[in-house]
């Protein structure tokens, strides 16, 4: 039978070892989680100059969208979150008498003023001519990406880049673009000499660059090919499966809502996510990545944060 004095000094020892172990616990899983890297992506699509929220006139969307809205919500994450990269994925211009008074001027210079890191072209953003989308460039303090774009001996020739790299906390994002065909859906005059490529042959051209020879932690495509179509023609769908190093396609044109983002399995086995969130503005597309030690990635959560509020007079 133990003595009080020997009873005592296992007690004591048995708690010293309960709290080093407890401290250890907490600062193993201070540790882990200061190893986890958060990136929340935020995105738009066939925005469609519409800078003003639709008007109270009784129609289904009144009181969404507005530039001042989005603004407000982008300020919101961005005070809440630490990396945080803001991206569109084409048609920023026609749509409203904005653009047609404008030609493209202030919508450039609002997402300016909210801080895009970078978009892509969709098929109204010639509608004024490629001039006039050189011009209104001067406005956007962000890149405009197309790989499969050929601009050369026009007036966006050097004007846009196939694809930018992005550093947020210690992730190295990698950023490219595809544009649809437009031959038959705009004009020949307004895209000239502009010469298609092969959007997937030159988007998995560009992502093995990215991954492999720049180290890109994550390699994000903006597309404007459109989700999915009933005839034999290259969408986002057809796109995810026959790419290869691409981790996110944030799509365009079709005017999509997602209720939630779409996975499939790349030519590798890999998961590509697809999202896309609708048209005018209506609709702020919001994914949570978490990166662990390994860089290895999660998608955590996603939503679509609705804009403006919906009233009735």
């Amino acid at each position: 039978m133990p003595t009080r004095k020997r009873f005592i000094q296992q007690t004591a020892l048995a708690t010293g070892a309960f709290l080093a172990g407890g401290m250890l616990n907490s600062a193993v899983a201070a540790d882990a989680e200061a190893e986890v890297e958060k990136l929340t992506i935020l995105h738009t699509n066939d925005v469609h100059s519409r800078l003003e929220p639709f008007p109270m006139d009784g129609s289904r969307n009144q009181g969404l969208g507005g530039v001042a809205a989005r603004a407000l919500e982008i300020s919101k994450v961005r005070a809440e979150q630490r990396n945080v990269l803001l991206l569109d994925a084409g048609d920023i211009f026609q749509g409203t008498p904005f653009f047609n008074f404008y030609k493209g001027e202030p919508e450039m210079k609002a997402m300016t003023m909210m801080g895009y890191d970078a978009c892509t072209m969709g098929n109204h953003d010639f509608d004024a001519g490629m001039e006039n989308f050189a011009t209104q460039m001067k406005h956007a303090k962000f890149p405009v990406i197309l790989c499969n774009y050929d601009f050369t001996g026009t007036p966006l020739e050097y004007k846009t880049v196939p694809y930018t790299i992005i550093n947020k906390g210690k992730l190295k994002i990698g950023i490219t673009g595809v544009g649809i065909e437009m031959k038959g859906l705009v004009p020949d005059n307004l895209y000239g000499n502009t010469q298609y490529l092969d959007p997937v042959v030159q988007a998995n051209r560009v992502a093995e660059q990215l991954k492999r020879q720049d180290n890109c932690d994550m390699v994000i495509c903006l597309s404007h090919l459109g989700f999915r179509y009933r005839e034999p023609k290259v969408s986002d769908e057809i796109f995810a499966k026959e790419s290869v190093h691409i981790d996110l396609i944030i799509g365009g044109h079709t005017h999509t809502f997602f209720d939630a983002p779409v996975v499939y399995k790349n030519k590798s086995g890999s998961d590509v996510v697809v999202n896309q969130v609708g048209w005018a503005g209506i609709v702020l597309g919001r994914l949570d990545y978490a990166f662990q030690r390994n860089k290895k990635k999660n998608l955590e959560a996603s939503h679509t944060v609705v804009i403006g509020k919906k009233t009735s007079e």
